[in-house]
């Protein structure tokens, strides 16, 4: 349980800062970064921003992190997956509106909705798994979950085919545009029907039915003890003011994410840079505090929550991005469509199908972890080349 709020004493203010050292080491980076894109330092500015979104970022998931614990299962999943979400379509769209510069931008785009997925599901789960595995043998998890996140995955990612098939036929870019708003609008009413299913008729399917034995013991251990380790500074504050919190720092992450797309893409138009990896780049950047928490969460034995969260981020990427850009799309000179490039669909599909291999039977171990993060690699290197 956690410890009522309005119980704790206030933190002065020397304890604030000791304890929110990355908040402002990532408020700083992103002042120096919009200093550096003032002054016309593209290189400089991209990668200040780069570090300052991520930073800020890994702030977002502690507070994100803190309203999970409260929310409980499955509402505490959301909120973590929301905000990394956010994230992305934060940097996905400052991209977009680029593309009336450099057309190359809307390929970005594509290739960051397809890398966001790919790397919750390979990046994340996989070190995750990879790590529990390696300190608890195997790990147990509600088998139920996997099979509903990867049957909704799969037809997400079916649905996409279409676009991406007329790309290929004779068919007018006024058609392209058209499937792809169909698509978009029938991925939204999906995922409505989802989150009715997580959240009220099924909330059981999404839920952890086992834990090891080593966790029940550890879990044990730190209900007896008699010292309570004094709660942080996020803990501290009312669930309303930790809303108010994570909503500012997004609205920051915009700003420094205007900074990113617009000296990024800028590189990427000079160097000619992959727009494979640049998707890939802004996926690690967006997934990153949310591999952090995945991590912290395989090395207590919480499997469940990395399941929640990988596979649950994967399915918000693609049933709210997708629309959200869509609609946000309008705003620039060149809609976007859903036209996917043979790679990116097959390694879609392809990950899809291993998470299901791995994560079918509610146990996972070390080997499924390494066989996500060399399917990873590879789809990395192939993208370099593409």
């Amino acid at each position: 349980m956690n410890a009522d709020p309005s119980s704790l004493r206030p933190l002065t203010f020397k304890e604030v800062l000791s304890q929110n050292k990355i908040t402002i080491y990532g408020l700083i980076l992103g002042v120096f970064a919009y200093l550096s894109h003032h002054f016309h330092n593209p290189y400089a500015a991209t990668t200040l921003a780069a570090v300052s979104i991520a930073l800020l970022s890994v702030t977002v998931a502690e507070v994100a992190e803190v309203l999970a614990e409260r929310l409980e299962e499955p509402y505490g999943s959301f909120v973590l997956t929301f905000s990394a979400v956010v994230v992305e379509i934060i940097l996905l769209y400052m991209v977009l509106m680029n593309a009336q510069h450099d057309v190359r931008a809307l390929d970005t785009v594509k290739g960051g909705i397809i890398s966001a997925v790919i790397v919750d599901m390979n990046v994340l789960l996989g070190l995750a798994v990879f790590i529990g595995g390696l300190a608890f043998k195997e790990q147990e998890h509600n088998e139920d979950t996997s099979s509903t996140y990867t049957t909704i995955l799969l037809v997400a990612s079916s649905a996409l085919l279409v676009p991406s098939i007329m790309h290929f036929t004779a068919q007018s870019q006024q058609d392209l545009v058209l499937a792809s708003n169909i698509i978009g609008f029938v991925l939204f009413g999906f995922y409505i029907v989802i989150f009715i299913f997580q959240t009220k008729t099924h909330t059981h399917f999404f839920k952890a039915t086992a834990r090891s034995r080593i966790f029940r013991y550890k879990r044990k251990l730190e209900e007896d003890e008699e010292e309570v380790e004094e709660p942080e500074a996020f803990e501290r504050l009312s669930t309303p003011i930790n809303f108010v919190i994570i909503f500012s720092l997004i609205a920051v992450i915009g700003i420094v994410a205007e900074v990113f797309a617009n000296e990024g893409m800028l590189l990427v138009q000079t160097y000619n840079f992959p727009v494979g990896l640049a998707g890939l780049v802004i996926a690690i950047i967006s997934v990153a505090p949310e591999i952090m928490t995945a991590i912290t969460a395989a090395k207590n034995d919480q499997i469940q929550r990395v399941i929640n969260i990988a596979m649950g981020a994967s399915t918000v990427s693609i049933m709210l991005t997708v629309p959200v850009l869509l609609a946000l799309s309008y705003s620039t000179a060149h809609p976007l469509t859903l036209d996917f490039n043979t790679l990116q669909v097959g390694a879609l599909i392809l990950t899809i199908i291993l998470a299901w291999k791995t994560t079918d039977d509610g146990q996972t171990n070390y080997f499924e972890g390494t066989s996500h993060l060399f399917f990873f690699i590879c789809y990395a290197i192939v993208a370099a080349f593409y």
